[in-house]
Protein backbone atom coordinates (compact mmCIF):
# COMPACT_ATOMS: atom_id res chain seq x y z
CA UNK A 1 0.00 0.00 0.00
CA UNK A 2 1.21 3.14 -1.25
CA UNK A 3 0.35 6.55 0.56
CA UNK A 4 1.25 9.50 -1.09
CA UNK A 5 1.06 13.11 1.35
CA UNK A 6 1.21 16.38 -0.51
CA UNK A 7 2.14 19.17 1.32
CA UNK A 8 4.85 21.62 3.04
CA UNK A 9 6.30 19.71 5.98
CA UNK A 10 9.73 19.73 7.74
CA UNK A 11 11.59 16.71 8.57
CA UNK A 12 10.42 16.26 11.86
CA UNK A 13 7.05 16.47 10.71
CA UNK A 14 7.83 14.12 7.89
CA UNK A 15 9.57 11.68 10.89
CA UNK A 16 6.57 11.74 12.87
CA UNK A 17 4.01 10.81 10.42
CA UNK A 18 5.83 8.17 8.90
CA UNK A 19 6.50 6.54 12.28
CA UNK A 20 2.90 6.32 12.57
CA UNK A 21 1.70 4.15 10.04
CA UNK A 22 1.80 0.70 9.82
CA UNK A 23 5.69 -0.02 8.93
CA UNK A 24 4.81 -2.30 6.31
CA UNK A 25 3.15 0.97 4.40
CA UNK A 26 4.90 2.73 1.93
CA UNK A 27 4.59 6.21 3.07
CA UNK A 28 5.60 9.08 0.24
CA UNK A 29 5.64 13.20 1.50
CA UNK A 30 6.54 15.69 -0.48
CA UNK A 31 5.38 18.89 -1.49
CA UNK A 32 3.54 19.99 -4.94
CA UNK A 33 5.64 19.84 -7.85
CA UNK A 34 7.57 17.43 -10.14
CA UNK A 35 8.23 14.92 -7.33
CA UNK A 36 4.68 15.02 -6.65
CA UNK A 37 3.22 13.53 -9.89
CA UNK A 38 6.10 10.48 -10.58
CA UNK A 39 4.76 9.21 -6.82
CA UNK A 40 0.52 9.81 -8.08
CA UNK A 41 0.98 7.16 -10.89
CA UNK A 42 1.55 4.39 -8.46
CA UNK A 43 -0.02 5.11 -4.74
CA UNK A 44 -2.94 3.85 -3.81
CA UNK A 45 -3.97 6.89 -1.32
CA UNK A 46 -3.21 10.67 -1.55
CA UNK A 47 -3.78 12.68 1.11
CA UNK A 48 -3.65 16.53 -0.67
CA UNK A 49 -3.02 20.02 0.83
CA UNK A 50 -2.16 22.39 -1.32
CA UNK A 51 -2.70 21.21 -4.19
CA UNK A 52 -5.84 20.63 -6.52
CA UNK A 53 -6.99 16.98 -6.91
CA UNK A 54 -8.94 17.69 -10.51
CA UNK A 55 -8.95 15.85 -14.31
CA UNK A 56 -5.40 16.75 -14.82
CA UNK A 57 -3.78 14.92 -11.20
CA UNK A 58 -7.12 11.81 -11.54
CA UNK A 59 -5.50 11.00 -15.21
CA UNK A 60 -1.81 9.98 -14.35
CA UNK A 61 -3.38 8.13 -10.68
CA UNK A 62 -3.54 5.08 -12.72
CA UNK A 63 -3.93 3.22 -9.24
CA UNK A 64 -5.82 5.67 -7.04
CA UNK A 65 -8.62 4.06 -4.46
CA UNK A 66 -9.32 6.61 -2.22
CA UNK A 67 -8.20 10.64 -1.70
CA UNK A 68 -8.32 11.29 1.97
CA UNK A 69 -8.58 15.24 3.35
CA UNK A 70 -9.07 16.62 6.71
CA UNK A 71 -11.92 18.79 7.52
CA UNK A 72 -12.26 20.75 4.19
CA UNK A 73 -12.42 18.72 0.70
CA UNK A 74 -12.56 22.41 -1.62
CA UNK A 75 -9.77 21.32 -3.07
CA UNK A 76 -10.72 17.55 -4.50
CA UNK A 77 -13.35 17.44 -7.64
CA UNK A 78 -15.45 14.86 -6.27
CA UNK A 79 -17.58 14.17 -9.47
CA UNK A 80 -14.10 13.29 -11.24
CA UNK A 81 -13.34 11.17 -8.53
CA UNK A 82 -16.47 8.92 -8.51
CA UNK A 83 -16.72 9.04 -12.49
CA UNK A 84 -13.41 6.81 -12.34
CA UNK A 85 -14.68 4.70 -9.20
CA UNK A 86 -12.07 6.70 -6.76
CA UNK A 87 -13.95 7.61 -3.11
CA UNK A 88 -13.24 10.93 -1.12
CA UNK A 89 -13.60 10.88 2.59
CA UNK A 90 -12.85 13.73 5.03
CA UNK A 91 -12.12 13.82 8.22
CA UNK A 92 -15.37 15.77 9.65
CA UNK A 93 -15.48 16.29 13.58
CA UNK A 94 -11.63 14.50 14.10
CA UNK A 95 -10.56 18.08 14.89
CA UNK A 96 -13.41 19.52 16.62
CA UNK A 97 -12.42 19.67 20.17
CA UNK A 98 -8.91 20.60 19.00
CA UNK A 99 -10.17 23.62 16.68
CA UNK A 100 -12.66 24.93 19.53
CA UNK A 101 -10.13 24.81 21.92
CA UNK A 102 -8.18 27.21 19.63
CA UNK A 103 -10.81 29.05 19.42
CA UNK A 104 -11.47 30.14 23.08
CA UNK A 105 -7.69 30.41 22.94
CA UNK A 106 -7.58 33.49 21.06
CA UNK A 107 -10.69 34.66 22.63
CA UNK A 108 -8.90 34.64 25.67
CA UNK A 109 -5.66 35.68 23.93
CA UNK A 110 -6.94 38.92 22.86
CA UNK A 111 -9.17 39.78 25.60
CA UNK A 112 -6.73 39.18 27.84
CA UNK A 113 -4.04 40.88 26.45
CA UNK A 114 -1.73 37.66 26.48
CA UNK A 115 0.74 38.54 23.56
CA UNK A 116 0.96 42.23 24.64
CA UNK A 117 1.74 41.72 28.12
CA UNK A 118 3.90 38.59 26.82
CA UNK A 119 6.20 41.08 25.04
CA UNK A 120 5.99 43.45 27.29
CA UNK A 121 7.50 41.27 30.24
CA UNK A 122 10.32 39.99 27.69
CA UNK A 123 11.33 43.29 26.47
CA UNK A 124 11.97 44.03 30.47
CA UNK A 125 10.05 46.78 29.92
CA UNK A 126 9.02 49.46 32.71
CA UNK A 127 5.76 48.90 34.44
CA UNK A 128 4.68 51.89 35.54
CA UNK A 129 4.71 52.72 31.98
CA UNK A 130 2.24 49.84 31.36
CA UNK A 131 -1.05 50.85 29.80
CA UNK A 132 -3.73 48.46 27.95
CA UNK A 133 -7.25 47.41 27.89
CA UNK A 134 -8.78 44.67 28.41
CA UNK A 135 -12.35 42.46 29.01
CA UNK A 136 -13.94 39.76 30.71
CA UNK A 137 -16.24 37.22 28.60
CA UNK A 138 -19.44 36.76 31.14
CA UNK A 139 -22.59 38.80 29.17
CA UNK A 140 -20.42 38.73 25.77
CA UNK A 141 -22.58 37.50 22.85
CA UNK A 142 -20.69 35.02 20.42
CA UNK A 143 -22.03 34.98 16.70
CA UNK A 144 -20.95 31.26 15.39
CA UNK A 145 -21.61 31.23 11.62
CA UNK A 146 -21.99 27.19 10.57
CA UNK A 147 -23.26 24.98 13.90
CA UNK A 148 -21.28 21.69 12.84
CA UNK A 149 -19.32 19.65 14.92
CA UNK A 150 -16.91 22.58 15.62
CA UNK A 151 -19.69 25.39 15.80
CA UNK A 152 -21.25 23.09 18.17
CA UNK A 153 -18.26 22.94 20.61
CA UNK A 154 -17.51 26.25 20.09
CA UNK A 155 -20.92 27.27 21.56
CA UNK A 156 -21.01 24.57 24.78
CA UNK A 157 -16.98 26.20 25.72
CA UNK A 158 -18.09 29.66 25.23
CA UNK A 159 -21.63 28.41 27.78
CA UNK A 160 -19.38 27.90 30.69
CA UNK A 161 -17.75 31.38 30.47
CA UNK A 162 -21.32 32.46 30.77
CA UNK A 163 -21.50 34.47 27.23
CA UNK A 164 -24.53 34.68 24.88
CA UNK A 165 -24.75 32.39 21.88
CA UNK A 166 -26.11 32.94 18.81
CA UNK A 167 -26.11 30.97 15.53
CA UNK A 168 -26.67 30.84 12.24
CA UNK A 169 -27.04 28.15 9.73
CA UNK A 170 -27.96 27.93 6.41
CA UNK A 171 -30.10 24.63 6.66
CA UNK A 172 -32.77 24.36 10.17
CA UNK A 173 -30.52 22.81 13.14
CA UNK A 174 -32.83 20.08 14.86
CA UNK A 175 -32.02 19.92 18.35
CA UNK A 176 -29.28 22.46 19.10
CA UNK A 177 -28.70 23.10 22.42
CA UNK A 178 -31.68 25.18 23.86
CA UNK A 179 -28.84 27.89 25.45
CA UNK A 180 -27.80 28.49 21.72
CA UNK A 181 -30.54 30.98 20.22
CA UNK A 182 -30.79 30.30 15.80
CA UNK A 183 -30.74 33.51 14.28
CA UNK A 184 -30.73 35.23 10.76
CA UNK A 185 -27.32 36.46 9.53
CA UNK A 186 -27.56 39.87 9.07
CA UNK A 187 -28.57 40.24 13.28
CA UNK A 188 -25.84 37.71 13.86
CA UNK A 189 -23.45 39.87 12.77
CA UNK A 190 -25.07 42.98 13.98
CA UNK A 191 -25.67 42.38 17.64
CA UNK A 192 -22.43 39.70 18.11
CA UNK A 193 -19.23 40.96 20.33
CA UNK A 194 -17.19 38.33 18.81
CA UNK A 195 -17.93 36.44 15.30
CA UNK A 196 -16.49 32.94 14.75
CA UNK A 197 -16.71 31.36 11.18
CA UNK A 198 -17.02 27.36 11.35
CA UNK A 199 -18.21 26.90 7.51
CA UNK A 200 -16.48 24.76 4.55
CA UNK A 201 -15.52 26.82 1.86
CA UNK A 202 -17.77 26.21 -0.92
CA UNK A 203 -19.44 28.35 -4.08
CA UNK A 204 -22.23 29.56 -1.50
CA UNK A 205 -19.39 30.13 1.15
CA UNK A 206 -16.69 31.85 -1.09
CA UNK A 207 -16.16 35.50 0.34
CA UNK A 208 -19.22 34.93 2.32
CA UNK A 209 -17.47 37.70 5.13
CA UNK A 210 -16.35 41.27 3.19
CA UNK A 211 -17.03 44.75 3.16
CA UNK A 212 -20.58 44.78 3.62
CA UNK A 213 -20.83 42.41 6.15
CA UNK A 214 -17.88 44.14 8.06
CA UNK A 215 -19.52 47.21 7.68
CA UNK A 216 -22.73 45.50 9.80
CA UNK A 217 -20.70 44.29 12.49
CA UNK A 218 -20.18 46.24 16.11
CA UNK A 219 -17.14 48.65 15.71
CA UNK A 220 -16.03 46.82 19.03
CA UNK A 221 -16.36 43.43 17.63
CA UNK A 222 -13.73 40.73 17.36
CA UNK A 223 -13.74 38.40 14.36
CA UNK A 224 -12.85 34.94 14.13
CA UNK A 225 -11.44 32.56 11.39
CA UNK A 226 -10.69 28.80 11.88
CA UNK A 227 -12.28 27.23 9.05
CA UNK A 228 -10.90 28.47 5.11
CA UNK A 229 -9.35 31.73 4.38
CA UNK A 230 -11.33 32.12 1.38
CA UNK A 231 -14.47 32.71 3.39
CA UNK A 232 -13.35 36.14 4.08
CA UNK A 233 -12.46 38.67 1.70
CA UNK A 234 -9.11 39.33 3.17
CA UNK A 235 -8.34 42.77 1.71
CA UNK A 236 -11.96 43.73 2.82
CA UNK A 237 -10.96 42.32 6.36
CA UNK A 238 -7.79 44.63 6.41
CA UNK A 239 -9.49 47.65 5.25
CA UNK A 240 -12.08 46.76 7.98
CA UNK A 241 -9.08 46.72 10.83
CA UNK A 242 -7.40 49.59 9.68
CA UNK A 243 -10.53 52.04 9.50
CA UNK A 244 -11.76 50.85 12.71
CA UNK A 245 -14.68 49.15 11.63
CA UNK A 246 -14.15 46.52 14.11
CA UNK A 247 -11.79 46.37 16.74
CA UNK A 248 -9.62 43.30 16.04
CA UNK A 249 -9.20 39.81 14.30
CA UNK A 250 -7.87 36.72 15.27
CA UNK A 251 -6.54 34.19 12.48
CA UNK A 252 -5.66 30.91 12.30
CA UNK A 253 -6.41 30.70 8.13
CA UNK A 254 -5.76 32.88 5.34
CA UNK A 255 -6.69 33.12 1.29
CA UNK A 256 -2.79 32.35 0.54
CA UNK A 257 -1.19 29.89 2.61
CA UNK A 258 1.83 29.66 3.63
CA UNK A 259 0.86 33.77 4.68
CA UNK A 260 3.05 35.77 2.91
CA UNK A 261 5.92 37.45 4.39
CA UNK A 262 4.41 40.61 3.48
CA UNK A 263 1.09 40.17 4.17
CA UNK A 264 -0.53 43.65 5.72
CA UNK A 265 -2.09 41.21 8.22
CA UNK A 266 1.68 41.00 9.52
CA UNK A 267 1.50 44.65 10.96
CA UNK A 268 -1.64 45.27 12.36
CA UNK A 269 -1.53 45.63 15.99
CA UNK A 270 -4.94 44.50 16.47
CA UNK A 271 -4.73 40.76 15.13
CA UNK A 272 -3.36 37.22 16.42
CA UNK A 273 -1.95 35.34 14.06
CA UNK A 274 -1.35 31.41 14.08
CA UNK A 275 -0.28 29.38 11.18
CA UNK A 276 -3.68 26.89 10.21
CA UNK A 277 -2.10 24.97 13.23
CA UNK A 278 -5.80 25.00 15.57
CA UNK A 279 -6.62 21.51 14.16
CA UNK A 280 -3.07 20.38 14.64
CA UNK A 281 -2.15 20.41 18.72
CA UNK A 282 0.08 17.18 19.02
CA UNK A 283 3.14 19.07 16.95
CA UNK A 284 3.56 20.92 13.61
CA UNK A 285 1.62 19.28 10.93
CA UNK A 286 0.35 16.28 13.17
CA UNK A 287 -2.84 15.34 15.09
CA UNK A 288 -2.91 11.29 16.66
CA UNK A 289 -7.07 11.36 16.23
CA UNK A 290 -6.61 12.68 12.55
CA UNK A 291 -3.81 9.99 11.66
CA UNK A 292 -5.73 6.97 13.46
CA UNK A 293 -8.97 8.03 11.00
CA UNK A 294 -6.85 8.44 8.30
CA UNK A 295 -5.08 5.02 9.11
CA UNK A 296 -8.75 3.09 9.60
CA UNK A 297 -10.62 4.51 6.38
CA UNK A 298 -7.24 3.30 4.64
CA UNK A 299 -7.83 -0.10 6.18
CA UNK A 300 -11.32 -0.23 5.05
CA UNK A 301 -10.37 0.91 1.50
CA UNK A 302 -8.11 -1.90 1.11
CA UNK A 303 -10.44 -4.39 2.88
CA UNK A 304 -12.96 -3.15 -0.18
CA UNK A 305 -14.86 -1.27 2.58
CA UNK A 306 -16.42 1.61 2.44
CA UNK A 307 -14.07 4.91 4.01
CA UNK A 308 -15.99 6.27 7.21
CA UNK A 309 -17.09 10.25 6.16
CA UNK A 310 -17.01 9.53 2.12
CA UNK A 311 -17.80 11.84 0.32
CA UNK A 312 -19.10 10.30 -2.74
Amino acid sequence: MKILIVGHFNESSKSNIVRYFPQNWNVVIVPPGKEMLHHVEDCQVIIPEHIKVDHSLLSIAKNLKLVQTGAGFDNVDIPACTQRGIWVANAAGVNAQAVAEHVMALILSYYKNIPFFDAFMKNRMDENQLDYTGSELEGKTIGIIGLGAIGNKVATFCRVFDMNVLAYKRNPVVGADDFVRMTDFDTLVSTSDIISVHVPLTQQTKQLINKSVFQKMKKTALFINTARGGVVNEQDLIEALTNGDIAGACLDVFESEPLPIDSELRNLHNVILTPHTAGMPDGRKFHKKRYDFFINNIKRVERGEEPESKLN
